[in-house]
């Protein structure tokens, strides 16, 4: 070994090695993709979105909550501090959460935040783009609010397939009820199901008095201001508990661009039928001559009409030239009780694929009509039912028991008795029962799922950590021959699809996202009462980019005396993006260590 006696020679060396050492971190920085952070509360707030006042949930004073605006690939870090009066999750609807289960939000892979505390959400929007939203997913509290809208944009190096509009404008549609969200999960605990909604919200906000016999003075609505000639995106969330709503700009076509992270074909509609938990995103040219303000609707389907005359959410769409106020009927809805309009423009709705999205090579590049399937399901529904004197909705007989340990905890610690793989994949034979019994999905496994509808509604369902492809729909029973009808080329790739009542819906996914992932009812008298199940993905080797358990996981059931104290956790701060605030970080630390080289 050489050990050179000269000091300033060794201060040399000291300074090369520190410098090469700074400079690989900050590049290292450089090359990583941008960090977002958000600190936010969720409360109850008052509000009156139909005239009278109740307490709603909003998240940082704001219902419905901001919007999360990022772009592919970012990594996103949301504090949240749960100011509410019960425990609270928030699941980001649609966000993949790529090798990342433990930020899902729902209860099978995160303890809830518990009321008074705060837990940090870490996650990338990895090689997505689209139209999301986020929610509360316990205890009924979707139906007090606690929602917002996620837009994940294309990275500049992407092209899309349309060109840049004039704005974006959100607008979540939802039902409505004056009952406290405590109430209706009591009423729907009881056997008593939820009714006629109150009325129907655009953005929060109750109807435009359209009709002085149906809507009371004194209602809030929403008006939204644009610019003649202009063309605006706007992105549509069902964000409502049970009802499927028509959505529709007076005079005005939509035309469909991406639904849920798909680009889909560009079509004119002059109206959309939108279930529960489904998103889309429309290009709206401003090309009418503004002679007065236009409606903009959402309106209930399948419903009784004249029970819910007064169930009808209408906003103002507002040209800055406009000669006066909107007057007259509303636009005509589709015929009310018509499920087969309602498929067929389902069907209509294709998959874009020459388009790129996230990534530059074209959506139909993923050929899934030439996969072949290694798993089968197929899952069918029952309205509630009494089982063990209490009422509960099944998926192929199974009403879901939320253990006191989220599944992916103990799969984690290897906790036995806590839940069991042996979901059917049929409809078997037996009396109904309440059980936590999981898919065993198969990594990189191609799994076809066909969903039934034994019910009298529309039923939404939804699958966390992938997009499916929505290959098949049609009235009756599905049966092996069913097949021989399916899309098989350009079905379009989403996160949440209808079913209808007597009819099947047929979906394929790529099992390529290890985790445990939830498969749900999105009508949330539904979800509650049991009709969901999980599905476990396990890679059998050592997955080196699946993410570990974080450092501030909240224990609770068999793994309650693990938890530290909340005094101990991190409470982050907004911030712009990590990568600056590393390169500011790193610059210091070279500098503090240049002048000791020299000294």
């Amino acid at each position: 070994m050489y050990i050179s006696s000269s000091s300033s020679s060794s201060s040399c060396y000291c300074c090369i090695f520190w410098f090469n050492w700074v400079l690989c971190l900050i590049s290292f920085s450089s090359a990583t993709d941008p960090y977002v952070f958000f600190d936010w509360t969720v409360s109850y707030v008052t509000a009156s979105p139909l005239g009278v006042k109740q307490q709603v949930i909003g998240v940082e004073g704001q219902f419905p909550g901001p919007i999360l605006n990022v772009t592919t690939n970012w990594n996103v870090v949301v504090n949240v501090k749960n100011n509410l009066d019960e425990p609270l999750l928030l699941t980001w609807n649609g966000i993949q959460q790529r090798k990342n289960a433990w930020q899902d939000g729902v209860s099978g892979t995160n303890c809830p935040i518990p009321a008074g505390w705060n837990w940090t959400y870490q996650f990338q929007v990895k090689d997505q783009i689209g139209s999301f939203f986020y929610f509360p997913s316990l205890y009924f509290q979707r139906a007090a609010g606690g929602y917002g809208g996620i837009v994940i944009n294309n990275r500049d190096v992407i092209a899309v397939p349309f060109e840049t509009p004039d704005g974006d404008i959100t607008l979540f549609i939802s039902d409505w009820y004056i009952k406290s969200h405590k109430e209706l999960r009591e009423q729907v605990e009881s056997g008593v199901g939820l009714g006629g909604p109150d009325g129907i919200l655009i953005n929060g906000f109750g109807p435009y008095r359209y009709d002085s016999a149906v809507v009371p003075d004194g209602i809030a609505f929403q008006t939204i201001y644009v610019d003649p000639g202009k063309t605006y995106r706007i992105r549509v969330h069902n964000i409502g508990i049970s009802t499927s709503l028509n959505f529709r700009v007076q005079n005005h076509n939509l035309l469909l661009v991406e639904t849920e992270g798909s680009y889909t074909v560009q079509q004119n509609y002059t109206n959309m039928d939108i279930h529960v938990g489904q998103s889309y995103s429309f290009l709206v040219t401003m090309d009418q001559n503004a002679s007065s303000d236009y409606y903009i609707v959402a309106s209930p389907r399948f419903v009784n009409s004249s029970a819910w005359t007064k169930a009808i959410g209408v906003s103002i769409l507002h040209y800055s030239n406009s000669l006066g106020p909107a007057s007259g009927p509303l636009p005509d809805p589709p015929n009310e009780y018509d499920t087969y309009f309602s498929m067929n423009q389902a069907r209509s709705i294709r998959w874009n694929v020459s388009a790129g999205a996230a990534r530059p090579n074209p959506q139909g590049s993923f050929k899934y009509g030439q996969i072949t399937v290694t798993d089968v399901y197929v899952i069918l529904n029952r309205p509630p039912e009494l089982i063990d004197g209490k009422w509960r909705t099944t998926l192929n007989g199974i009403s879901y028991l939320a253990p006191s340990t989220p599944l992916k905890l103990a799969q984690q610690f290897n906790i036995p008795g806590v839940f069991k793989l042996d979901f059917p994949n049929r409809l078997m034979n037996r009396p109904a029962k309440v059980d936590t019994s999981v898919i065993n999905g198969t990594f990189k496994g191609f799994m076809e799922i066909i969903f039934q509808n034994n019910d009298t509604t529309v039923q939404s369902y939804h699958l966390d950590g992938y997009a499916f492809f929505v290959v098949g729909m049609d009235n009756g029973v599905w049966t092996e021959n069913s097949r021989s009808t399916y899309n098989k080329w350009d079905g379009v790739a989403r996160c949440t699809t209808q079913v209808f009542p007597g009819a099947w819906t047929a979906i394929l996914v790529s099992l390529d996202n290890a985790g445990i992932w939830n498969l749900r009812a999105q009508n949330l008298d539904s979800w509650h009462l049991g009709q969901e199940v999980y599905l476990s993905v396990v890679n059998p080797e050592m997955d080196k980019n699946e993410l570990p358990l974080p450092d501030n996981t909240i224990y609770c059931g068999a793994l309650s005396s693990l938890q530290k104290d909340q005094a101990q956790r991190v409470n982050f701060s907004r911030a712009s993006r990590c990568p600056v605030a590393m390169k500011t970080i790193l610059a210091a630390v070279f500098l503090a260590l240049l002048g000791t080289c020299f000294t």
